[in-house]
């Protein structure tokens, strides 16, 4: 099924990077799914916006706004897991400066063309998109200071592999800062089997308990599950669906 759910991902992603190349927002997922209102709504403020490419912002397909809570620094280098049209990685770029690089990852043609427009059009020199898939990072040991995403790791059908890979680049002290989808209770098998609602960020989504346990037996430490929202969804399980801020670090001195 593993690589069923990967066509189907990398299919609806192609699709939305194509609705904003025509001018549409771009939409991934049924109601209430990533891609959709009101989990996409309102992540950003005017003043991240407003100096960005109008493709990166319609192309903004995330749960989150992890380049605000992860805390970058000058000079730092950035990951971004699943990039697609590259509004984290644009942000990230300013935050850590001439002297720090953002990268991100994707593995949808469309959606690297659309990121690679839009760090035409901001003028981003610091910013490099690489073509691959989050399960086999195409980076060195430990390349990057930080690893973020945004509503992108719940779609893989790997997760212990994807957690495995962001530790493997991590320097050692790096942080995990992602923004994800998390479920508070059990998913009922016929959600997990649904493809639009694994693509709608939904069927796919771990337990909480379940993501901790494996961000620890990857060696992280310092794991923490920070809800931003909470959301209604009558098919997600007893507990509901929540996005939230994932932390963690890698041990080790830089």
């Amino acid at each position: 099924m593993s690589q069923d759910i990967k066509e189907t991902v990398r299919e609806k992603y192609a699709e939305a990077a194509l609705q904003v190349l025509g001018g549409e927002k771009g939409s991934c997922g049924p109601s209430g799914a990533c891609g959709c209102d009101p989990v996409t709504e309102n992540l950003y403020n005017a003043a991240e916006t407003g100096g960005l490419p109008e493709g990166a912002v319609l192309a903004s397909l995330g749960c989150g706004n992890p380049t605000a809570l992860a805390d970058l620094h000058e000079g730092e280098v950035v990951l971004d897991l699943g990039s697609g049209g590259g509004i984290d990685v644009l942000l990230s770029a300013k935050r850590v400066g001439p002297t720090g690089k953002a990268y991100g990852l994707d593995m949808t043609d469309e959606m690297l063309a659309l990121a690679r427009a839009n760090q035409a059009k901001a003028g981003a020199t610091n910013v490099e998109f690489l073509k691959g898939e989050i399960e086999n990072i195409p980076l060195p040991d430990r390349a990057v200071d930080v690893i973020i995403s945004n509503c992108v790791i719940n779609l893989s059908a790997d997760k212990r592999r994807v957690i495995a890979e962001a530790f493997r680049v991590l320097q050692p002290g790096g942080r995990f800062a992602v923004s994800d989808v998390v479920c508070r209770g059990e998913v009922p098998d016929a959600v997990r089997h649904s493809m639009e609602l694994w693509v709608g960020c939904i069927a796919g989504a771990l337990e909480e308990r379940e993501y901790t346990r494996l961000l620890a037996d990857a060696g992280f430490t310092d794991i923490s599950v920070e809800p931003t929202r909470v959301y209604e969804f009558k098919d997600a399980g007893s507990g509901g669906i929540m996005a939230a801020f994932i932390r963690a670090r890698k041990p080790g001195l830089r």
